[in-house]
């Protein structure tokens, strides 16, 4: 009998399930008008978030050169030994190589043919070492903030490595095909990039406060809401007048959002 009485529901009144099932839903077209109705704040965010990470790209990061050496590995032979090689070069290149070419070794002769006060391992951790699918060719690259000692570095490291590998390999020694060259315009940071994510960013955050403050508002302002939640429809409704001027702002702009909808489906 209980439960049967907790199913029943008074004349009027929106079933238990369904009144739960409400609850947890949430208005998209409410969400909409909200945002729509802080267009402008939106709008302002993201123009101060834009500006806020162009100023920090451009004030606070360090631009990056990059310079890039070639080199070919492997030169044609007819000798049976480096055949061998040869066929084997093609799965182990970017492996065997990337681990010699940055080995401390080769890093310190560099180091000391260039007169830097750095340590190998600094060094190294500024190249990186690539290899086209289906190539024999190794690009060497070098990544820091002085576009002149980038190209001194990776035609260095390229030099070193035709001295070091065939002695260490039993190979050919490589041939340099394409020196570094001095980079003229910076590799990082992206000024575009940066200031579009700041700007999506901003808009997000603003967009995200707004519907979590939306949906932690639980006051009642509109008949529909009581209808909303507890299934029965008010008998009067109580003129706005000096009471309605002591709501807060935010109450009064959900009660204008969730007007807007049935607006429109009247002037419809």
């Amino acid at each position: 009998m209980e439960r049967q009485n907790e199913t029943q529901t008074r004349p009027g009144q929106m079933p238990l399930a369904v009144r739960e099932q409400q609850e947890d839903e949430i208005d998209l077209v409410e969400l909409f008008y909200l945002l729509w109705g802080h267009a402008l704040q939106i709008i302002a965010c993201i123009i101060l978030g834009g500006a806020a990470a162009f100023a920090y790209t451009y004030f606070l990061v360090t631009p990056l050169y990059q310079a890039t050496a070639k080199m070919y590995v492997a030169s044609a032979t007819y000798n049976s030994i480096v055949d061998i090689y040869d066929m084997q070069l093609g799965s182990q290149l970017a492996l065997d190589y990337q681990q010699l070419l940055l080995s401390r070794p080769l890093m310190e002769d560099v180091v000391g043919a260039l007169e830097l006060d750095a340590e190998p391992e600094a060094v190294a951790s500024l190249v990186s070492i690539n290899n086209p699918t289906d190539t024999r060719i190794l690009e060497i690259t070098v990544t820091c903030p002085d576009p002149v000692l980038a190209a001194d570095l990776a035609n260095e490291i390229a030099y070193q490595a035709s001295v070091h590998l065939p002695r260490i390999m039993e190979s050919p020694a490589p041939n340099i095909y394409e020196d570094a060259l001095v980079p003229e315009q910076k590799s990082s940071p992206s000024y575009t990039r940066n200031t579009l994510l700041g700007a999506m960013l901003a808009a997000a955050a603003c967009c995200g406060f707004l519907v979590v403050r939306y949906l932690m508002d639980d006051s009642f302002v509109t008949p529909e809401d009581i209808s909303r939640y507890f299934g029965v429809q008010p008998l009067a409704v109580i003129p706005e007048g000096s009471f309605g001027a002591g709501r807060s702002r935010h109450t009064q702009e959900k009660a204008r959002n969730r007007a807007k909808p049935a607006d429109t489906g009247a002037k419809a």
